[in-house]
């Protein structure tokens, strides 16, 4: 029984080896895949890549294999596109064939197949329309989605006001700000800071924020399907998002109660009308799963995305006193200490633009980008691309490209003026990736860094608890994402002009 015992072993590994090979070199038509690293049977290029920072790797493969290249995360094949070129003639140029979600195994298997973020074809295009309609700036309820930034902004100050000038850590305070507006945006009304229920739900976006930069969440990207029967970590992302599912549901059933059709007070009112409008439409994809799986999804996309954001560009800040004191000059030119700032003021002021914009580009949050597939057989240069092909387009080979912005490693927010000191827009600038899957938050996440930041800029000067020289602004790197070093802040009360 030995003898044959490792004669099966041998020819098992011997036909994965040529299933794997086979796999990797067959592409319909004419054509070929693009170059990369020889991968391993069933594990890929794993061993080869370090998921701690991918970017780096990614880009160290670039200069062997070119601006597009193929790598293998256990045996889905990834298709990498590194650099302005290639991503723009892929994601912008051919916008329709690189236009579907890639896979995220972790997503995938919360999502369902429902929702915005994950899905494809004609469900994604109908979901997508209607939340870019619904989330709009002005239009939903009795409050433009500007107001209730604004209103949340009031609280934010007040908070920030009773710590009385000593050294406070507000990444917390800024989670708690952005998941606020969201919650005034789905549930129509904001949350007290201490209420339990929202205590409740911070601590499971936070824990889901954090889960995926784990070696268990790069574990489960490279073997999905093992990963589902290992117990560890990554199970509490799924047992975390049926939580989110169940508080949404809740909510969703106090808003069927009291439900006007002739007066929407949320996004939550709004879908509930639409589903109402095709109950009759078997094909419908407005649906109660999906409606939950949408107000999960704008939780989990944008609290931590924005939050974090808002939170590094206070410890530039804090890095670089006298960009914090141009911008308070402008502040105090063009809107004073009298009134909220708003959308309107943005136009006049190019500096905090310019500010907001090297925030984005410097931090590079997500520098992978989230993941593409191509919706057909697609040819990119003289490359073959299958159908289905999972697309890496990698953000911060855009985003630092030192032929756009010189030095790319140093925050300067002249890489968005002009020589008269205007704002001064890049084609190179997309922190929320291009083409069809632009990030549908963009315009919220615009809106809200502007008018949270000036806000607090309004009222306070932020002094760094230690010596501006001696501040860590370096991104530290995961499989996900960028995030900041933790630090703390002192918020100083400015003298009323």
């Amino acid at each position: 029984m030995e003898p044959l015992g490792a004669t099966t072993v041998f020819l098992v590994i011997c036909v994965s080896c040529l299933l794997f090979l086979s796999a990797r070199r067959k592409t319909p038509g004419s054509g070929k895949l693009p170059p990369g690293p020889v991968a391993f049977p069933l594990i890929g290029n794993m061993l080869q890549l370090n998921a701690k920072n991918m970017p780096q790797e990614l880009e160290q493969l670039s200069r062997t294999y070119g601006p597009i290249f193929t790598i293998y995360l256990g045996s889905e094949r990834v298709v990498v596109l590194h650099g302005y070129e290639a991503v723009k003639e892929a994601l912008v140029d051919l916008a329709e064939a690189f236009g579907a979600r890639g896979s995220i195994p972790l997503f995938d298997k919360t999502g369902k197949g429902t929702g915005i973020t994950l899905t494809n074809g004609e469900q994604w295009k109908e979901l997508r329309r209607f939340a870019l309609t619904t989330l709009r700036n002005y239009g939903m309820g009795k409050k433009s989605v500007e107001e209730r930034i604004q209103e949340e902004t009031h609280f934010l100050v007040e908070r920030l006001r009773n710590t009385q000038g000593r050294p406070y850590d507000t990444s917390l305070l800024l989670i708690h700000v952005v998941a606020n507006i969201i919650c005034a945006i789905v549930f129509g009304d904001r949350f007290d800071y201490e209420d339990e229920n929202f205590v409740t739900l911070i601590s499971l976006i936070l824990e889901n924020g954090k889960l995926p930069q784990s070696l268990w969440a790069v574990l489960y990207t490279f073997f999905p399907t093992l990963m589902d029967y290992v117990p560890g970590p990554h199970q509490k992302i799924f047992q975390n998002v049926l939580k989110l599912r169940r508080f949404v549901q809740e909510r969703v059933k106090m808003h069927r109660e009291s439900l006007d059709p002739n007066c929407p007070r949320d996004f939550i009112d709004a879908f509930l009308i639409k589903m109402d409008e095709e109950r009759m439409n078997s094909q419908s994809h407005f649906k109660m799963g999906t409606l939950c799986q949408c107000a999960v999804e704008l939780f989990m996309a944008g609290t931590g995305t924005t939050s974090t954001t808002l939170n590094y560009g206070l410890l530039i800040l804090l890095k670089y006193p006298e960009i914090q004191e141009k911008v308070q000059e402008e502040i105090d030119r063009v809107i004073g200490q009298n009134r909220s700032p708003s959308m309107a003021d943005r136009s006049q002021m190019p500096y905090t633009d310019a500010v907001i914009h090297e925030i984005h580009r410097f931090i590079t949050l997500i520098p992978l980008g989230a993941s593409r597939a191509v919706t057909r057989d697609v040819h990119l240069r003289q490359f073959l691309i299958p159908k289905g092909t999972t697309i890496y387009p990698v953000l911060r080979s855009v985003l630092h490209d030192s032929r756009e912005f010189p030095n790319p490693e140093q925050f300067n927010p002249g890489h968005f003026l002009d020589a008269n000191g205007a704002f001064k827009k890049s084609d190179y600038f997309m922190p929320f990736s291009a083409g069809k899957r632009v990030c549908l938050g963009e315009g919220l996440a615009r809106m809200e860094l502007f008018l949270v930041l000036t806000a607090i800029l309004q009222h306070f000067t932020l002094k760094p608890v230690v010596d501006p020289n001696d501040l860590d602004i370096t991104p530290v790197s995961s499989f996900v994402s960028n995030e900041h070093k933790p630090f703390q802040l002192c918020a100083l009360p400015r003298e009323r002009q």
